[in-house]
């Protein structure tokens, strides 16, 4: 039998683990497939228990129609019984497993679906949530549409995903609604916490379904739950004594987190023995304000931060901090007390929205005062935390809504920022006031710049390795990219910051960055973002090693001492990693000692980190050059190609991650000089100074190649008027000198041999700049002839494949024709751009245009 490992001194067999598979699959799909489960496969859950999870759904997938009939009359017989055990739980586990495991909708039996229905209001959360989970995946009975009549949360989930019709959206919302007006006093047995779960799924999916009157009315009902829940708390607490009956019993407030006596109105941060169901009200009213507010207001979407993964928190600790009875219920109690209420009574008379917005205010105003409290818990701690962040983003939407509030607001907001900003473990606190500041502090004309040197500067220095704190940080620049690059100057020269989560989880937060990079190259910034770019693994080594020196000593933890971890710590290279470590621009371009950095982190080249962290460089060396040719100018862009030479061998060396920087170079630095090919001519002397270097035929084949590439395509007249006969013959005696030393030398035993390209290469470049200059041209013709002659001797030692060389012999013996006439040599070779760059089908007093179009409307013709 096959075993899976669980916990220490424990196993599970297969049979139970697919038991657990079946009833995880059966709740996720409940729910929908949601992302904190499928990261939770990948992270949590071990091989072996994934393959057997794959196997159980194939077995249900091939089951066969006669078994398939079998098991739904042993089901059928289960569910006649008076009792429910075991196995019918597993039977309907089973079912829900066979249905979601087929792409098409199945049927169920007449009999054996109505059977279900009356499960939905069963006294078993677990035979409600299974029914409604099987019940979703078949159609309804035929006339049976709409009898799901119990009021609960679950049927009407099932209502709300057998909707097919924009009609019956309506209906359900308009079903909704009379819920909530028809309730008339607490003892009808029906709840109403079911119902605004399913009207903020409406809200999500399908908004435009609520009819004005409609959103009018659940405004009026959200001030209601929000501002005047009761003060008690749901369960009675007995005064004592022999006679104590029911009469005696005393209702007791409701408390702070600190234990005190609440002193106004109930909030989500207020405990007790219990809630009544206007608390629980308050509770979902607050849960869905801020979407309410989005959806049915005019609030720019970029306000909202961390929706989702907000909510989820607030959900899980509100359950886990309060205790809740169900059979202790009161109504709406208007007769409340608030320090915060002085315009009470005034706004009763504004309209529904305006009101719900006044006090929504006042309900923030409330918990941001409440948060000020020490709770007696650490999960209430949390939960103060997630309150503030949704505290913070609702008054951010009314201030947005309505500016006269602004000036009401930043009092509040700017205590909070002060009082938390020296606390690190606040940051996820502090990134929606930095939200607030940039939307309103230009209206309330506050200075910002502590707000930025805290996101800029301590956040990405202190906190890289906090993976929430990066989600939600590059999720705040990306939804604020424009405003950060107008109003906040400090956001282009942090870079060098907020890199450091790249460089320390590439993988994760790549496609952020993608969209913010093109932000971050301007005119100033450009050559050192290049720089920093290219030093990405250096950085991410850079972090490693700092966090390991406040950690345990590492050397004992792997067996081996780290020589960069003792280089880090020493005096005399702690210049260079503090280089790297900077927060803002301005420190220089980069450092001189770059090759003595890269020798101190040799031993960083096969770290996982590291390496993850050189696969994200390419792609974003493509977006910085994309972007760069669109904003700088000609003198930028010819600092950036000396730069791209000078870096090409100044790597740290990686597997492959030098292969692929000199691939972008060598394509980005031809569509530099294709752009503006005057940067031939400005940077002559340093790339003829790089062509002229043998070694960097061996070593950088493909950036050497395109190099000699440009020089043979761009040093022309018709390029640029300053290009002279003496530089074109430099030219050319530099690159000769290079193809003669090449090919007429045996390189060392074990040396790599040129590759042919570069040859290749070599000899169009000589050729080209011979049909400029004729007096050139039997220099060329002479080498080639040579060339000719030494290859019909047989095998050369500086080509090691006898296809290779014929190759070469054979482009030698093309050129070698062209140059023999040298006005279709310079025609050829040298082509006029009208020529390289027809128009044609564009032509329209040319037949072509009319030939494709008839081509392209047959071949589109259905």
């Amino acid at each position: 039998m096959c075993l899976l490992p669980t916990k220490p001194g424990f196993q599970l067999n297969l049979n139970k683990c697919k038991r657990i598979v079946e009833s995880i699959f059966c709740s996720v799909f409940v729910y929908s497939w949601s992302p904190v489960f499928l990261h939770y496969l990948d992270t949590m859950v071990e091989a072996a228990f994934k393959a057997s999870f794959a196997s159980l759904f194939l077995l249900h997938w091939e089951i066969q129609d006669s078994e398939l009939q079998k098991f739904y009359s042993r089901l059928l017989k289960l569910l006649k019984a008076k009792e429910f055990g075991h196995e019918t739980m597993d039977s309907l586990q089973r079912l829900h497993l066979i249905l979601s495991a087929n792409k098409y909708t199945k049927t169920l039996p007449a009999e054996l679906q109505r059977k279900l229905s009356p499960l939905l209001s069963s006294p078993s959360e677990q035979l409600q949530v299974l029914s409604t989970a099987v019940l979703r995946e078949t159609l309804p009975l035929p006339g049976e549409e709409q009898i799901y009549n119990q009021e609960n949360i679950h049927s009407y989930s099932l209502l709300l995903s057998q909707c097919s019709s924009r009609t019956e959206l309506s209906s359900l919302c308009t079903r909704l609604l009379r819920s909530l007006e028809n309730r008339q006093s607490e003892n009808q047995s029906s709840s109403l916490t079911h119902i605004l779960p399913i009207l903020n799924t409406i809200l999500t999916h399908s908004p435009e379904r609520l009819t004005e009157d409609q959103v009018t009315l659940l405004s009026k009902k959200l001030v209601d739950w929000l501002r005047y829940a009761s003060i008690t708390q749901g369960g009675a607490v007995s005064s004592g004594g022999f006679f104590t009956g029911p009469r005696s019993r005393q209702p007791v407030p409701i408390a702070e987190l600190d234990g005190t006596v609440s002193g106004d109105f109930f909030t989500v941060l207020c405990v007790g023995q219990g809630f009544t169901e206007d608390q629980w009200m308050n509770v979902y009213s607050f849960s869905m304000l801020r979407h309410w507010l989005l959806t049915f207001h005019s609030v720019p979407s970029s306000v909202s931060l961390s929706d989702t993964a907000n909510r989820l928190q607030l959900s899980f600790s509100l359950s886990h901090s309060h205790s809740f009875s169900n059979d202790d219920r009161s109504e709406v109690d208007g007769s409340v007390v608030s320090m915060v209420s002085a315009t009470s009574s005034s706004s009763r008379l504004l309209p529904p929205k305006e009101r719900l917005r006044e006090k929504a205010f006042q309900y923030c105003l409330r918990l941001i005062e409440q948060c000020d409290r020490k709770a007696q818990k650490k999960s209430d701690t949390e939960l103060q935390k997630a309150c503030l962040v949704e505290a913070v983003c609702i008054l951010d939407c009314v201030c947005t809504e309505d500016s006269s509030l602004v000036y009401r607001t930043f009092p509040c907001v700017k205590a909070l920022f002060g009082r938390l900003s020296s606390d690190l473990t606040f940051a996820r606190v502090l990134l929606p006031i930095a939200q607030f500041y940039l939307n309103h502090g230009e209206i309330a004309a506050v200075d910002c710049d502590s707000v930025w040197q805290l996101v800029f500067s301590q956040f990405p220095a202190e906190l890289f390795n906090d993976p929430f704190l990066a989600y939600e940080l590059l999720r705040f620049l990306r939804l604020n990219v424009e405003n950060l690059q107008l109003r906040v100057p400090q956001y282009t020269h942090s870079f060098p910051n907020l890199l450091k989560f790249l460089a320390w989880d590439g993988p994760a937060v790549v496609d952020d960055f993608v969209d913010l990079l093109p932000s971050l190259v301007t005119v100033d910034t450009a050559v050192e973002l290049l720089h920093a770019l290219l030093d990405l693994p250096c950085l991410s080594a850079t972090l490693i090693l700092q966090l390991r020196t406040t950690s345990t000593p590492i050397a004992e933890a792997c067996g081996r001492g780290l020589l960069s971890l003792d280089a880090f710590r020493s005096p005399s290279f702690r210049g260079l990693f503090l280089y790297l470590l900077r927060t803002e621009t301005g420190s220089g371009d980069t450092i001189d000692r770059l090759s003595t950095l890269h020798e101190l982190l040799t031993e960083a080249s096969d770290w996982p980190r590291v390496v993850q962290c050189a696969q994200t460089v390419p792609v974003l060396l493509h977006i910085f050059f994309n972007t760069v040719v669109k904003v700088g100018d000609v003198k930028l862009l010819a600092h950036l190609m000396l730069v791209m030479l000078e870096r090409s061998s100044l790597l740290l060396k990686l597997p492959t991650y030098t292969t692929e920087i000199h691939r972008v170079f060598s394509c980005h630095l031809l569509r530099l000089c294709k752009l503006h090919p005057s940067l031939v001519v400005d940077q002559s002397h340093d790339l003829l100074e790089f062509a002229g270097t043998t070694a960097n035929a061996y070593s950088k084949e493909e950036v050497y190649t395109h190099v000699v590439w440009a020089l043979g395509d761009n040093l022309s007249v018709s390029c640029d008027s300053r290009c002279s006969v003496k530089l074109i013959t430099s030219c050319f005696e530099t690159l000769e000198a290079v193809l003669f030393e090449v090919t007429s030398s045996a390189p060392l035993p074990g040396a790599a041999r040129p590759a042919p390209r570069v040859i290749t290469s070599l000899m169009s470049a000589l050729a080209k700049l011979a049909s400029r200059s004729h007096d050139l041209i039997p220099r060329v013709s002479l080498f080639l002839s040579k060339l000719r002659t030494v290859a019909r001797g047989g095998p050369v030692p500086w080509c090691s494949s006898g296809e290779d060389l014929s190759a070469i012999v054979t482009r030698g013996e093309e050129l070698w024709s062209l140059l023999k006439t040298p006005g279709v040599a310079q025609s050829v070779l040298s082509p006029a751009a009208h020529t390289t760059t027809p128009r044609w089908h564009q032509d329209t007093n040319l037949s072509l245009p009319l030939q494709l179009r008839t081509l392209t409307s047959l071949t589109h013709t259905r």
